[in-house]
């Protein structure tokens, strides 16, 4: 998988997905509750943030992530629901920027807030420029579509938790193995230029384009040697669908919620989705407008995901998550293969 994917704190924590790229440096995050258990060199590969919405537990971390950006050359695009422009704006403005023009460095904030009625807004805040939104700020149309990235897209939709909230699906391009036992074969080492060969095929390269192999052997003796992409991928690659994930987050059981997460998480290889409740406080958790385990995993069964990762739990359920998780997976083995949306 291209991507490693991890709740950033325990289930009972704040919420906060962590998605690694492997072999890269590079990261994104679903949600920003307390970071303080990543290490700052996993918080300084965060590229992308997209944020469900803007309660305090899922999204306190953002100060912290800014203190360990500041003088680095850094650009971070936040993705967030209405109001998010002028929340990060009064995040921003909270603090006095008077000496940022002397830093050597830029660090840059891109926002976009998109709305359920389809429209979205971006604006970038600069650290050298005293972090004052830039840019006017212009609407563009939505359609779900928040970023379109060379190794993978990033889609959002709205949930009713009685504000807006975005669930969130990522999706790899494609998955591009290399068969160790080929390499060997042919007396190739493994390296960077494996990553290199990855990007030739991402970038539709031809055939006929030489792939330069650079290695140093047991002596300290620099090897390099070309080898055509096609024949490389004859031989050592294997290409495979790009796997899927997807994050669901604060929301209420209704139907319309049902068919917006069945729709988001179809088929999808990974699915973090919150289980603040047990099914015999159902009445509490709508009242929350939150879903129990029970209805975590009926939506997870009938979406046909391939694995279900709850979090958020309540924190009267101390002590007892077991409950939880053994609900949630009751729920979940009893509804694969359902057809029809569950409420």
């Amino acid at each position: 998988m291209m991507f490693s994917a991890v709740l950033v704190n325990p289930p009972g924590g704040d919420p906060g997905v962590y998605l690694e790229m492997k072999y890269r440096r590079r990261a994104l995050m679903f949600d920003l509750g307390e970071i303080y258990n990543l290490p700052p060199r996993k918080i300084l590969k965060i590229e992308y943030i997209c944020i469900s919405h803007t309660h305090m537990d899922h999204f306190i971390g953002f100060d912290h992530l800014v203190r360990l950006c500041l003088g680095r050359n850094r650009e971070i695009a936040l993705y967030g629901p209405p109001g998010f422009l002028g929340q990060i704006e009064g995040r921003l403005g909270a603090y006095n920027w008077n000496l940022v023009e002397e830093y050597v460095n830029d660090f840059d904030i891109v926002v976009t807030e998109v709305s359920p009625e389809g429209w979205q807004r971006t604006r970038r805040f600069s650290c050298r420029h005293g972090f004052r939104p830039e840019g006017e700020g212009e609407e563009r149309p939505f359609d779900g579509l928040l970023c379109a990235d060379r190794y993978f897209s990033l889609r959002g939709a709205f949930l009713d938790h009685r504000t807006p909230c975005l669930a969130f699906r990522l999706e790899e391009r494609r998955r591009i193995n290399i068969r160790k036992d080929a390499l060997a074969e042919l007396g190739l080492p493994t390296g960077s230029w494996l990553n290199d060969l990855k990007d030739c095929l991402i970038d539709d390269r031809p055939p006929d384009f030489p792939v330069r192999i650079r290695w140093k052997e047991a002596g300290g003796m620099k090897r390099e040697r070309q080898v055509p992409l096609g024949e490389l991928v004859e031989k050592i690659v294997r290409i495979t669908p790009g796997r899927k994930i997807a994050y669901i987050t604060d929301a209420v059981y209704s139907a319309a919620n049902a068919r917006t997460i069945l729709a988001l998480a179809g088929g999808v290889d990974i699915l973090f989705i919150e289980a603040p409740f047990l099914h015999a406080d159902a009445d509490q958790a709508a009242r929350k407008h939150h879903l129990t385990a029970r209805q975590a995993g009926l939506l997870a069964g009938t979406a046909g995901v391939k694995r279900m990762i709850i979090f958020h739990f309540s924190p009267k359920y101390r002590g007892r998550e077991e409950e939880l998780y053994d609900e949630a997976a009751a729920a979940f083995r009893e509804n694969r293969g359902r057809r029809e949306t569950p409420v």
